[in-house]
């Protein structure tokens, strides 16, 4: 991805970056971006979508983080976690009504398509049409790691491999930084995200401090030995469909789609 890439495709151009936006057409980028009817910029939490709201739109976070969450007995519960050029509810085309809450997590702007527009899109694009559907898919990846890293790890390496995805997640977008990442994230939403309680929470940050993994500071993670803070959580990025044994490369080029 180049700043070339986002001036040309400011809303849409970190869709798939370091995935496989490279097998994307310029047409078909040019096609993505003319989806967005409204664009919209929100300074604090703002809640898009609501649990069992029939919805005819879908939502590209453009700029900031976005949460997914559902609510039981009086607590929040956050149940994924959306950087810059998800294409956070997607499958709310073919559900209508999620099982969960959109909101975004502090300033954020977004850019909305109408369920109509994507119809024609899968109707006339089957090969960008294909890339929504592994959007969808790579968000059920990210899922199934977190209940594996939920079942697997105590509070302390769950943050831990928590930090590390939104890193590494942010870096494919080249929003990270080489010491770690910018969020507005709390550690109560920590919390909510980790399973556990913010009292608890608090002592997981401190011990990761003490160990000289990572310090969480006013929602900005700093790491000076990444290694370190992936191996202490049993981070392994492949899930993410980056580089590595999972990784797209040329496989859509010449796989019968019509591309």
């Amino acid at each position: 991805m180049s700043e070339v890439e986002i001036s040309q495709y400011p809303l849409s151009g970190r869709f798939l970056s370091g995935r496989f936006r490279h097998a994307m057409s310029e047409h078909e980028k040019a096609v993505l971006e003319s989806l967005f009817y409204e664009v919209a910029e929100y300074d604090t939490d703002h809640e898009i979508l609501r649990r069992g709201t029939s919805c005819d739109f879908s939502t590209m976070l453009v700029d900031g983080f976005a949460m997914r969450t559902i609510y039981q007995n009086d607590k929040r519960y956050i149940v994924g976690a959306q950087v810059p050029g998800d294409f956070i509810d997607l499958h709310a085309f073919a559900l209508k009504r999620l099982d969960h809450n959109l909101v975004t997590n502090g300033p954020a702007k977004v850019a909305y398509v109408k369920h109509t527009r994507l119809r024609e899109v899968m109707e006339t694009e089957p090969h960008l049409a294909r890339m929504f559907w592994f959007s969808t898919l790579l968000d059920a990846a990210i899922h199934r790691e977190w209940i594996l890293k939920l079942q697997q790890l105590k509070a302390e390496r769950r943050v831990a491999h928590l930090m590390c995805e939104l890193w590494y997640r942010l870096d494919l977008v080249e929003m990270g930084l080489p010491d770690g990442f910018q969020s507005p994230m709390t550690q109560v939403d920590l919390a909510d995200s980790c399973g556990t309680t913010a009292i608890h929470m608090n002592r997981a940050l401190r011990d990761l401090k003490k160990q000289g993994l990572v310090e969480f500071r006013r929602g900005r993670v700093l790491c000076e030995d990444r290694r370190a803070l992936e191996r202490h959580s049993q981070f392994d990025p492949t899930y993410l469909y980056g580089k590595g044994d999972l990784y797209i490369g040329r496989d859509f080029e010449n796989d019968g789609d019509g591309s």
